[in-house]
């Protein structure tokens, strides 16, 4: 990656809707849609046909809109990773930043990262790295994640495919970087894209999950009517669904339900235990359904965060055909205390013992009075059997 590639990738990612539609119409292509896929475009632009025409049409419409007043600054982007071409799925701990000045020595959160992905656009993808990769930053090589070793037989090892970060050889003054990445040829084309980021905590994404990703509770109580709606094609009439208060990834009391769109149940996981253990090893898979569960898919449900302020002596709920709720509590203990009596073994014979005897009790006890049983080398109690 030359330079001005990079510099154009950064300039395209701090254009507004209308500067993206100028840059698309510039070039013949289409203007509609929107502003993601309008930024995939451009992006696509810039990675395969960045001619120095259009280069100069980038430059132009960026310093028109940031250098015309002077003291008008662009503001570095908050958003996800967008999907570049192959359609390349969302990475939730890192967001995108518009310039290159936010890369600082020492700032360790902001990165430089190679994503690498199948050339598909008919559906998002997933990182995933070629046979034989290798990555050369200026002149040194970078590694790359190697394989998991697999426990189970037959079971081939897995590759982490994750965003590499590039910073520690990159020249952060006005010197060029070159980026060499080569692989295999098996047949598959593969793209290639390298961002600038800046990494976040998991405290940080639940943050934002607690600003934007509230489902209110009215919507979370429709669900619930709508999954519990009679089919009329089914025999079965479904009167309730039982929801469990623990989390099913620490078998803790949930304190943010949490759960992805996508998900065609109820049950909830906890959202700070899910980010913290996506931090450690990202797989986003849902521990309920074991479906894919990205960030951006999740939702803090707010009619089980209501719910589990209000019932603090049950562990599991039971959702009503009207939307409802009602606690599930476990049934108490049984009394260990006799409820027969007890004979009392001793030299002098058998004694029944207990709070209370009916006439039947009372008749046998009198026969064993009158009939002792010999002594033990031992005393206790015994039930009565």
């Amino acid at each position: 990656w030359a330079g001005e590639a990079v510099a154009a990738l950064n300039m395209v990612m701090s254009f507004r809707v209308s500067d993206l539609q100028m840059l698309l119409g510039f070039v013949g292509r289409s203007k509609s849609g929107l502003k993601h896929e309008l930024v995939t475009r451009a992006l696509q632009l810039v990675q395969f046909d960045c001619s120095p025409e259009v280069f100069k049409k980038i430059k132009e419409l960026y310093e028109t809109r940031y250098n015309k007043k002077g003291s008008e600054v662009a503001p570095p982007s908050e958003e996800f990773f967008p999907e570049p071409v192959g359609g390349r799925g969302r990475v939730g701990f890192f967001s995108v930043l518009s310039f290159i000045r936010e890369l600082q020595p020492g700032v360790k959160s902001v990165q430089v990262v190679l994503r690498i992905c199948y050339t598909d656009t008919s559906s998002p993808q997933e990182d995933q790295y070629p046979p034989n990769i290798a990555v050369k930053v200026n002149h040194s090589y970078c590694s790359v994640p190697g394989y998991y070793p697999s426990n189970k037989p037959g079971v081939e090892p897995k590759r982490p495919c994750r965003p590499i970060n590039l910073t520690h050889l990159m020249y952060l003054s006005a010197a060029t970087n070159r980026i060499t990445v080569t692989w295999g040829n098996y047949g598959k084309s593969y793209s290639v894209g390298l961002y600038l980021v800046r990494q976040m905590t998991s405290a940080e994404l639940l943050q934002r999950l607690k600003t934007i990703g509230i489902k209110h509770p009215e919507l979370c109580k429709a669900l619930v009517k709508e999954k519990l709606r009679l089919d009329p094609d089914s025999e079965i009439a479904t009167t309730g669904v039982r929801v469990s208060l623990i989390c099913p990834l620490v078998k803790m009391r949930l304190s943010v339900p949490c759960r992805a769109e996508t998900c065609a149940h109820l049950q909830c996981f906890d959202a700070v235990f899910y980010l913290q253990m996506n931090e450690k090893k990202p797989t986003w898979m849902c521990p309920v359904c074991d479906k894919p569960a990205p960030y951006d898919q999740l939702i803090i449900d707010g009619l089980l965060s209501k719910i589990l302020t209000e019932c603090e002596d049950a562990d599991e709920i039971e959702y009503l055909v009207d939307g409802s709720w009602c606690p599930i509590r476990a049934e108490k203990e049984r009394s260990c205390s006799p409820q027969c009596p007890i004979l009392v073994l001793g030299e002098q014979g058998c004694k029944p013992w207990g709070k209370s005897h009916n006439s039947s009790m009372a008749g046998v006890g009198g026969d064993l009075q009158d009939h002792p049983v010999p002594s033990l080398p031992w005393q206790g109690h015994l039930p009565w059997s």
